[in-house]
């Protein structure tokens, strides 16, 4: 069998170096269209024709590809990542993963040396950092001493993994974000590996992975399964995607940011619809926008709801190459690769795109998102009048003159939410704290704290938070939130004294080029001091509430905001007691903690007065372009980026001194409550059970739309009475070590018990929000992890039925473990977000799809009923439509037909197997045993 059977394998000589390529040129000869193709999917075609086997990738796959037509089909493609990005909240079970294969493969008396990465993988520790002091320049040190105290044996397993497995790196907690880390260092554009030269490619077990689309680079995120397969040696398949061609035209105008213009993509791409689609980026406008303005795009695809928004390299990327301190000749082999293999941007206007959307960027304004979804745009000279909207139709506060604060006092508080797990309870509450409620105004407070005296009420700015690769990798935005602050010092205003602030860039160059600038001093004179280098109030790390603000907030209900600089915005994801939660740029962050209020028109009226009572504006301390492009040209240089990534895998002195076991096969420890052996693989037997219908299955949860993987996997910290807590004080650990679900997601028995657990989750079949259900059987209301306890015990299959965008939002890995774990047999719901569909497959739980225009509404189902599907034990096929009988108490029955979601066949392997990594496990054994 030919590798090449084209015909197309070709030499590229570069500089004094011989390598070999497959040609798309030469395909082109041969009668293909490949200029037609979109570039994303010329480097899916080269990724084929480079893997093919003709076994895992197929001829069929390779003309799918070639043949690719604008409205796609239902066709699934093959794809090999040249590496895998990992951080350490899904990267940790990922290596769990993996060592329990080796585990079990030595139980087996194979030998467990050969489980390793077959690609590169890195690992960067960027979840971990809370924000637990603030304000201080000793801020980013405590949080660091925190850090390793909650994480250590976790960092000593990821620094045994480092040392154990070939092909994977750690970089350790404190250098920065893995988006930033990926776009700054470890994207090479072009990969020359084994004598070959291709583009490098990847898939990250994080969703904002295609901010590296930004340099050209394709990836995406997939849950932690999909890339511990990519790992292994398996290709990921997908259907073969739509690709929408986003056109640009004409230039930021002044006061407008790239921050602006990706919410308003958000926007855009939201009301299209391109869940599932590729992006890609194209027009004169692109001419404009520097690769980390493309980053900022490409980083919120996920919020798009697309896999990638690629950007094809031209001559913006060799620049940024070059100043991001890439090796020259590096860089002269991504361009004469490019050029050579039709992966240049040149003749883009001839590409056949699936549907064209056309954005002037001259018209761009001023924009903020939220307060609970990241497409929410809203310009910011209509802020203050939305807000009010807001308040009124999300929380029921109704303003009779909001002039006065005045609200009407008769109508009932809205209490419904969704989105984290709650944060750890704020320290005791300072004795000269006193709080009391205006009453003059139901949502008022007045606290007194020593000697000051302020006012907190709706709309107040609980937090904000300069955080996030999204922008943080964006010199302008970043020096601009400097100039910010600067001229708000000479103005002589000060943030509010209600206001968490906080800095937490992506990588240390942020911070010595702000040093650099002079600049840094002007944040830290607002209390924008260093935090440390992660993604802290993005994901839901923001740390505790100053306690008297805390105290307030919960005492008399109020409505506070955050505004940050992040990506993500879902409901409670930022803190807890944050019921509305602001995205927009740095710049604007360092303006609403000065005004400590969102619902203010900063583009008229005073963010504040200065000490003669004289009023500033937003245009006093808003610098021009001009401004903060002098800076730029003064302090970036490709040394600042040659002296942190030259240390980038050293960490400080407690990662050097953490002391590590050196064994191949890693020893397990019984008594540890951060670092377990999953139960997936023990005892495996060598080959897969036959299909089975699924019969008198109980509904576990039937839930709405919209339901995000911040609802279904466990996020953020637990209280002692939630399930986790109570087995953890069961294993003799003090509440408070708890530390968070994210840095124990090594250990199942936290885990499992935490799926569903959400405290704002709303299921249907319970009267308590949060984590609870009714066990059918006898009407008890119970926890979710102890009614699929007692459902275990009488062997009950269980089902969860959903409405539409099921699994929206990051790709959590333990969304999919924990279903599996509670003995979930399969999802129903009207529609999935890509990575959790796929996720929930490779754990071999079957994503089951309504037929258009149904759901459990239109088809009278209550969720109390006793579901049998049948079709599976005859055998599967892509998409094959089953039949689903609900019968309930009565015997009455509702039959009707659904789609098994299972898209390709390697998909149907991965099911029958009970998981992709079970796949993977027996063809290993099965070519051991020959």
């Amino acid at each position: 069998m030919s590798k090449n059977p084209f015909k197309i394998k070709k030499e590229l000589q570069v500089q004094d170096k011989k390598l070999t390529y497959y040609s798309l040129p030469e395909l082109e000869k041969q009668g293909h269209s490949i200029s037609k193709l979109p570039f994303s999917i010329r480097i899916l075609l080269e990724n084929a024709l480079r893997n093919f086997d003709d076994f895992a990738i197929t001829k069929d796959h390779i003309n799918t590809l070639l043949n690719w037509q604008p409205e796609a089909s239902d066709k699934d493609i093959p794809y090999k990542p040249a590496r895998v990005l990992m951080q350490d909240f899904t990267g940790v079970p990922a290596v769990v993963d993996i060592a329990a294969l080796r585990s079990e493969i030595a139980r087996k008396g194979k030998d467990p040396n050969a489980i390793n990465p077959l690609i590169p993988v890195d690992l960067v520790v960027d979840h971990s950092v809370q924000v637990d002091y603030f304000g201080t320049n000793y801020s980013y040190k405590r949080n660091m001493d925190e850090e390793y105290k909650r994480n250590r044996e976790r960092y000593q397993f990821l620094k045994w993994a480092q040392q154990s497995f070939d092909n994977f790196s750690v970089v350790p907690p404190g250098m920065g974000i893995c988006h930033q880390v990926n776009l700054e260092y470890l994207a090479k554009g072009v990969v020359a590996r084994d004598g070959e030269v291709f583009p490098d490619t990847l898939v990250g077990t994080d969703s904002h992975t295609p901010m590296v689309n930004g340099i050209g680079v394709v990836g995406w995120g997939v849950g932690g399964i999909e890339a511990e397969a990519a790992i292994l040696g398996q290709p990921i398949y997908f259907i073969m995607p739509q690709v929408v061609g986003l056109k640009l035209t004409g230039k930021l105008p002044l006061g407008s940011t790239a921050t602006d213009l990706v919410l308003n993509i958000a926007y855009l791409l939201r009301k299209h619809g391109v869940v599932g689609k590729f992006v890609e980026v194209f027009g004169p406008g692109l001419n404009h926008l520097s690769v980390p303005d493309r980053a900022t795009i490409g980083n919120m695809s996920p919020e798009f709801g697309c896999t990638v928004t690629y950007f094809p390299i031209d001559d913006k990327t060799l620049d940024y190459m070059r100043q991001t301190n890439r090796d020259e000749e590096q860089v002269k082999l991504v361009e004469k690769y490019c050029k050579t293999n039709m992966l240049w941007r040149e003749n883009e206007e001839e590409i056949n795109y699936s549907t064209i959307l056309e954005l002037d960027v001259s018209n761009i304004e001023p924009t903020v998102a939220g307060p609970k979804r990241p497409q929410d745009k809203i310009l910011l000279k209509e802020f203050k009048g939305k807000f009010i909207d807001l308040l009124d139709d999300s929380f029921g506060r109704q303003y009779i003159d909001p002039g006065k604060r005045e609200l009407d006092k008769s109508i009932a508080r809205w209490k419904a939410e969704g989105g984290n797990q709650p944060m750890p309870k704020s320290k005791t509450v300072h004795p000269d704290t006193e709080i009391e409620e205006d009453k003059n105004d139901l949502r008022t407070v007045w606290i007194t704290r020593g000697q000051d005296k302020f006012m907190l009420s709706d709309g107040s700015v609980a937090i904000a938070a300069i955080t996030s690769c999204t922008n943080t990798s964006n010199p302008f935005v970043m020096i601009g939130a400097g100039l910010v602050a600067r001229k708000a010092r000479e103005h002589g205003i000060d943030v509010k004294p209600w206001v968490k602030t906080s800095l937490a860039p992506g990588s240390k160059v942020v911070t010595d080029y702000l040093e650099k600038g002079d600049l840094m001093k002007d944040l830290e004179a607002l209390q924008f001091h260093l935090v440390g280098y992660g993604c802290t109030s993005c994901i839901g790390n923001s740390g505790p509430l100053p306690p008297q603000i805390a105290k307030a907030v919960d005492e008399y209900d109020l409505v506070v905001a955050s505004v940050l600089s992040g990506n993500r915005n879902f409901e409670a994801r930022v803190h807890p007691q944050v019921k509305m939660n602001f995205l927009m740029s740095p710049m604007l962050v360092v303006a609403y903690a000065l005004a400590g209020r969102v619902d203010i028109d900063l583009v008229n009226d005073p963010i504040s007065y200065d000490k003669n009572e004289q009023p500033v504006y937003l245009k006093d301390i808003w610098p021009t372009n001009d401004e903060i492009n002098e800076i730029l040209s003064k302090v970036l240089s490709p040394g600042d980026f040659d002296k942190n990534y030259g240390e980038i895998f050293a960490g400080n002195e407690i990662w050097r001194n953490l002391e590590v076991p050196k064994d191949k096969v890693y020893k397990w420890d019984k008594d540890s409550t951060y670092i377990k052996e999953i139960p997936f693989f023990q005892d495996i037997s060598e080959k897969p059970e036959d299909f089975q219908d699924i019969k008198s299955a109980k509904a576990l949860l039937v839930l709405g739309d919209s339901i995000t993987t911040d609802h279904i996997s466990p996020a953020g910290a637990f209280s002692k009475n939630s399930a986790a807590g109570k087995y953890l004080i069961e294993q003799g650990v003090d509440e408070k070590a708890f530390n968070s679900y994210g840095s124990r997601r090594g250990n199942d028995e936290v885990m499992v018990r935490g799926t569903f657990a959400n405290v704002r989750i709303k299921n249907k079949l319970a009267e308590k929000e949060g984590g609870y259900t009714t066990y059918l059987p006898n009407g008890e209301e119970m926890t979710v992890y102890d009614a699929a306890q007692k459902y275990k015990e009488g062997s009950t299959p269980l089902i969860v039925l959903a409405g539409k965008e099921y699994g929206s939002g990051s790709s959590r890995d333990w969304a999919a473990k924990g279903t599996f774990l509670l003995g979930i047999k399969c999802v129903l719901a009207e529609s999935y977000e890509r990575i959790h569909r796929s996720n929930l497959v490779g754990l071999g739980v079957l994503p089951l799809q309504y037929k258009e225009g149904e759901n459990a509404e239109k088809l009278g189902l209550s969720g109390k009923e006793s579901f049998s599907i049948t079709g599976i034990a005859e055998g599967l096929k892509p998409q094959k439509e089953l039949q689903v009988i609900a019968e309930d108490k009565e015997g009455e029955k509702i039959s009707f037909k659904v789609l098994a979601r299972l898209d390709s066949e390697i998909e149907i392997d991965y099911y029958q197997n009970g998981g992709i990594l079970q796949y993977v496990l027996r063809q290993f054994l099965e070519k051991e045993s020959k």
